[in-house]
């Protein structure tokens, strides 16, 4: 297969030398386990292939879009105690995110996408503090947020489960294990109402929640292909949409 022109892994010097990028767009996962079913690169996969697929469409209408490689380690604090797990602080994210932003802006990109697929990162408040300090505009997107899975699913867990599964099936189902080895993943609930109703927060810590992720039950490959094809239908999952935006022209 030949090199697709919007991913950075694919391309030499040669192809980069005299292109001009519109947006890069940073996938971001995580490295931790996904109960029994699924492997430890999970976020990755799903987030690499995503970028991929979405960049591939902006590209198609014109758009100048560049995928960047994937960053693997996530905010994973609560599960530390886990057998490869592996954790980034998110002020190491904050100084990796800066570094990379950094030299895009001095190489003339004018934006950045951060596509991320890990429910632990949280890159708000780093773009906040980060964008008075350089020229590109910089943009987030949780790809599991783009569509609204209740469309879908009947049981909204956040990991694992039923969404996570279904896209994995579609997306790379060499790397799913057989279904009937999943754990049963029951969750269990913080006893304190605002920790449990939503309006107060704390981190969880993992094994005192569940026994490795959501049971994937009704898990569909059909599933995972029509949360993308939708996103895709309604322009919300491609990165690279804002490609032929000035950054300074993007309200209305």
């Amino acid at each position: 297969m030949p090199p697709r022109p919007y991913i950075l892994n694919e391309l030499t010097w040669k192809d980069v030398r005299d292109a001009r990028y519109e947006v890069a767009v940073l996938p971001w996962g995580a490295c931790e386990p996904h109960n029994r079913h699924l492997p430890y690169s999970t976020d990755n996969v799903e987030t690499e292939r995503i970028a991929s697929l979405a960049a591939g469409i902006a590209w198609e209408r014109g758009a100048r879009v560049v995928v960047l490689p994937v960053v693997p380690f996530g905010v994973n604090t609560g599960q530390l105690d886990l057998p490869l797990c592996l954790n980034m602080n998110p002020s190491t994210q904050a100084l990796v995110l800066r570094d990379v932003a950094t030299a895009l802006a001095g190489q003339g990109v004018p934006k950045l996408v951060i596509l991320n697929g890990h429910g632990g990162n949280d890159f708000r408040q780093m773009i906040r503090e980060l964008q008075p300090a350089v020229s590109l505009f910089l943009c987030l997107v949780n790809w599991y947020q783009v569509v609204d899975p209740k469309a879908f699913f009947a049981d909204l867990g956040d990991h694992a489960g039923e969404l996570e599964t279904s896209v994995m099936l579609h997306l790379a189902p060499d790397l799913v294990r057989p279904l009937s080895e999943a754990g049963p993943g029951a969750a269990r609930h913080f006893t304190i109402a605002g920790l449990r109703e939503g309006w107060a927060w704390a981190p969880r810590q993992w094994r005192r929640v569940t026994d490795g992720g959501r049971e994937p039950r009704g898990r569909d490959v059909r599933e995972g292909a029509q949360v993308r094809g939708r996103g895709q239908r309604e322009d919300r999952s491609v990165p690279g949409g804002a490609g032929g935006e000035d950054a300074g022209e993007m309200y209305e």
